[in-house]
């Protein structure tokens, strides 16, 4: 005796839709995954060689001339004599909030590459929007250049610019002020000018070729970061204008990584007329680094 199973025409139907979207998920995975190891290997090739980086540690002596909560906070975060850090690799999950009219908050997990000697970065982020279908995001900064795209599946393109002057700017100031996880990046000796400003907050600047990024960090009692705050960053393009506001983010739970202090939790939002609009609320879940010496 034999039987045989017969499914419903809606069955078989379901089984299919489900198995291509399978395949269309992966294929667009490992397509966004091959893009993203050519982008870090743009983002590598051309570093100094550890041999030519000077100075390859901290000195102390450096920061004499600082103002006074800026020598706090290296005193607190940094041992005399701390390797340079060359390279960072770290591993992010949290919420990300992609749009202001609604209020709904997204998971994400996230890789990022940080390169300092070579300054540039790649945050490689998969944002879930709803079950199985998830937004794949590189948010970049090399040789001077920003670069954001976004992907569904990461097949369909959603968003992408590059290469404008208030990208390129945007950028070097995400580079500046998450250099909290690479503090030597922090520096005189990395290219960073500090002024005073009061005894909880101090004004500090980089250039990167042709393009110049100021920061305001607060700090606490102990000297650590607790926020920052960009005057003007550009928010969006209306009608091909360009729209600035500024951005703010705070910094918690620190933790000793490698001989450093650093935040392993954070956010960052628009300053708006009526108050703070986070959309990045995220935490470090894994840092590894490379070091001049």
């Amino acid at each position: 005796m034999s039987y045989s199973l017969k499914l419903p025409p809606i069955v078989i139907i379901i089984i299919l839709i489900v198995a291509l979207l399978a395949i269309i998920t992966m294929y667009g995975r490992d397509r966004w995954q091959s893009g993203t190891d050519k982008l870090r290997v743009n983002l590598t090739n051309g570093q100094q060689s550890q041999q030519l980086i000077e100075p390859k540690n901290y000195d102390s002596k450096e920061i004499i001339d600082l103002p006074e909560p800026v020598q706090r906070f290296f005193k607190a975060v940094l041992q005399d004599g701390q390797a340079i850090v060359t390279k960072v690799e770290l591993s992010q999950h949290g919420q990300f909030h992609m749009n202001e009219t609604e209020t709904k908050w997204h998971r994400f997990t996230a890789t990022q590459l940080v390169t300092t000697q070579k300054l540039g970065f790649d945050w490689d982020a998969k944002i879930q929007m709803i079950p199985f279908i998830n937004v794949f995001v590189h948010d970049t900064y090399l040789l001077g250049e920003g670069d954001l795209q976004a992907s569904i599946l990461g097949l369909f393109t959603v968003a992408k610019m590059h290469n404008t002057t208030e990208l390129n700017q945007g950028e070097l100031l995400r580079f500046f002020a998450e250099a909290v996880w690479y503090p030597t990046s922090l520096l005189p000796s990395q290219g960073v000018i500090w002024e005073a400003i009061n005894q909880h907050s101090s004004r500090a600047t980089l250039t990167d070729r042709e393009i110049t990024a100021s920061v305001v960090f607060q700090f606490d009692a102990e000297g650590l970061i607790t926020s920052m705050r960009a005057e003007a960053r550009c928010y969006r393009v209306v009608g091909g204008k360009s729209m600035f506001m500024p951005w703010v983010g705070n910094f918690r739970e620190y933790s000793v990584c490698d001989g450093m202090r650093i935040p392993l939790e954070g956010e960052v939002g628009w300053e708006h007329p009526e108050g703070v609009q986070l959309y990045f609320k995220g935490k470090v879940t894994k840092i590894n680094y490379e070091f001049a010496s």
